[in-house]
């Protein structure tokens, strides 16, 4: 098995969280997101989105974070709790990946990563996205008023979720408005502390980037605009 991946990249880090946590075995490519390598038509045969991860389980390629986490948890530790197996239960960890795909992780990426690496700047409409996503997320935690996401066990949404907040806490964001997610956050720092270290090397990757951001000026990406170096 392998995992084309980005090191500080969230949906990378998700997978290799699920991955450690299941005890699977296997080898990390690391993808050079700078050099575009993801772009290439070889790495197209895989993903034809030119997104990363992909997963290689002896052929069978897979793309899209979710996909790759829940084919793991199905195939592998079809009884885990990580994925429970219970229709209901299983439903709040998808609501809760859907959740953070497209609500919480989308407007967090937008204002903590992309003014980063492209030709973008952290406005107050971008912090007052995020904020309302950190405030939803606060909702969901009071409401079903378990010690995590989904559940009172860590699944497969807390590993999509913390990966996302750890790029908050990579640009010094302010989460104490927010008690019930700093808690979880805490918890899940606290209680796995093999998981984190994995979350966290990306973190502190980010936080680097953050105080000193690399030079893209050479990249012609098709999608996103670069930052020019100034004369």
């Amino acid at each position: 098995m392998k995992l084309y991946a980005v090191s500080d990249g969230p949906p990378s880090l998700a997978v290799r969280m699920t991955l450690k946590a299941l005890d699977i075995q296997y080898q990390l490519v690391n993808v050079d997101y700078c050099a575009l390598e993801h772009r290439t038509e070889d790495y197209a045969k895989m993903n034809p989105q030119k997104e990363i991860p992909v997963l290689d389980d002896d052929g069978f390629h897979l793309s899209e974070s979710i996909a790759i986490m829940q084919y793991l948890c199905d195939k592998y530790s079809p009884l885990s709790t990580l994925y429970p197996e219970d229709p209901n239960e299983r439903a709040l960890v998808n609501q809760r990946l859907c959740f953070n795909m497209g609500f919480y992780y989308a407007p967090i990426s937008a204002h903590s990563m992309a003014p980063i690496f492209f030709d973008y700047e952290r406005t107050p409409m971008s912090q007052k996205k995020v904020e309302n996503a950190l405030e939803v997320f606060e909702t969901y935690l009071q409401r079903l008023g378990t010690k995590y996401a989904a559940s009172d066990n860590v699944t497969i949404a807390d590993f999509a979720l913390v990966s996302s907040t750890l790029c908050l806490e990579a640009i010094d964001f302010d989460l104490s408005p927010y008690p019930l997610v700093q808690k979880w956050y805490a918890t899940f720092k606290a209680e796995y502390p093999e998981l984190w270290a994995i979350a966290n090397s990306g973190m502190q990757e980010i936080n680097a980037f953050e105080h000193n951001p690399p030079d893209l000026s050479h990249m012609e990406h098709p999608f996103h605009p670069t930052r020019k170096n100034k004369a």
